[in-house]
């Protein structure tokens, strides 16, 4: 494991507001998105397959608790795998960066979602928690004597990034439980490791219940934000998580969040994000707020098409992308300078070269 060797050395951070105009732009990503009809609604849980596929929300939430919302912002339906950003940062708080890092890892498989031979190629390793083997572990360590009690935790803690009461849908549950054959599977398989200390099948309905919460476009806006505020919820004041859990989770999430094309999703739009198989998406934008989508349409990989190109519009149009810069204005004014100073110097040159004089052939003809 890379040690930092850093423990000691205060976080500072260096962030920056929101454009004004806010929700004009919002307005606008969803209008320019609206009409795309690529991807399709998952079906390997039956009752996703029933989703409108015409709904699209979309949400910026800002650290200051203002909320701009364009489309069906208010549309409910199952968070799934975003849940898993959310339990890593509940565990992280409870039970420390050190010890999550030790059983669950942070690193990319590379490999889709619901691998088993990612686990297999690693000796057991889940590798991170946004893949099911990762997530599952992570939901073992939630503390609590009972599964029943894990749960009300995990539900509990959703509830306060969220800022309001989230509820199992029971219908997505139940849906989900008669399809879980290869999370039990890979329970099953972490624990022949070693990884599990609990009842695999126990833990594995844990984290089905986790992923069956229903939330809004809106719920996940506020969630991604509150990440965005070093654990501060905005819209409430409540205090979920530390800062350095912040940091934590959206390290992981930057580079593990959007599956096997979290590369392409970095490269292209340069925010930490998670999405879900129901069509969810949050993008976090530190220290300034954060994005929650939602459309049903997904990409090969799971991914909410138009929840990811609105996220790229917003991305570009509000200067979120981690890694954009632009010269200083300091250095902008002194290039200019020395632009102004060279064409100057130019000009002198020229003006001080002698006129050519008129040819003697010419002069005696006058």
């Amino acid at each position: 494991m890379f040690e930092a060797d850093v423990a000691d050395v205060a976080q500072h951070a260096s962030t920056g507001g929101l454009p004004a105009r806010l929700g004009e732009t919002v307005a606008a990503a969803h209008r320019r998105y609206a009409g795309l009809d690529e991807g399709v609604v998952a079906d390997y849980i039956p009752i996703l397959a029933e989703a409108d596929p015409a709904h699209f929300g979309l949400v910026v939430a800002q650290v200051d608790g203002a909320v701009h919302r364009a489309g069906d912002a208010g549309v409910a339906f199952s968070i799934q795998s975003i849940s898993k950003a959310f339990v890593f940062a509940l565990v992280c708080e409870a039970i420390g960066h050190e010890a999550v890092h030790e059983i669950v890892g942070v690193n990319n498989t590379g490999l889709p979602f619901n691998s088993v031979m990612a686990i297999e190629l690693n000796g057991g390793s889940p590798m991170n928690p946004m893949v099911n083997a990762g997530a599952i572990a992570t939901t073992a360590l939630v503390p609590a004597a009972t599964p029943a009690e894990q749960w009300e935790l995990v539900r509990t803690g959703l509830s306060r990034f969220a800022g309001r009461e989230l509820t199992l849908d029971g219908e997505v549950y139940r849906s989900e439980v008669l399809t879980n054959q290869r999370n039990q599977a890979i329970g099953r398989l972490l624990q022949s490791y070693g990884r599990l200390d609990a009842d695999p099948l126990a833990v594995v309905d844990v984290y089905t219940k986790q992923c069956a919460l229903s939330v809004t476009a809106e719920d996940l806006a506020v969630m991604g934000a509150t990440l965005a505020d070093g654990g501060v919820n905005p819209v409430t004041g409540e205090r979920v998580v530390s800062a350095e859990v912040c940091r934590d989770t959206l390290a992981l999430l930057a580079s593990c969040g959007m599956y096997e094309r979290s590369g392409e999703w970095l490269f292209e739009i340069g925010l930490p994000a998670k999405s879900g198989v129901a069509g969810g998406i949050v993008a976090v934008a530190p220290g300034k707020g954060a994005v929650g989508a939602y459309s049903p349409r997904l990409d090969p990989a799971g991914n909410s098409v138009r929840g990811q190109r609105a996220c790229a519009y917003l991305s570009r149009a509000l200067g979120l992308n981690l890694f954009a810069s632009t010269p200083a204005p300091a250095a902008a004014s002194a290039l200019s300078e020395a632009s102004a100073l060279s064409e100057a110097s130019a000009l002198s040159e020229a003006s001080a070269q002698p006129e050519a004089s008129a040819s003697p052939t010419e002069g005696s003809r006058a």
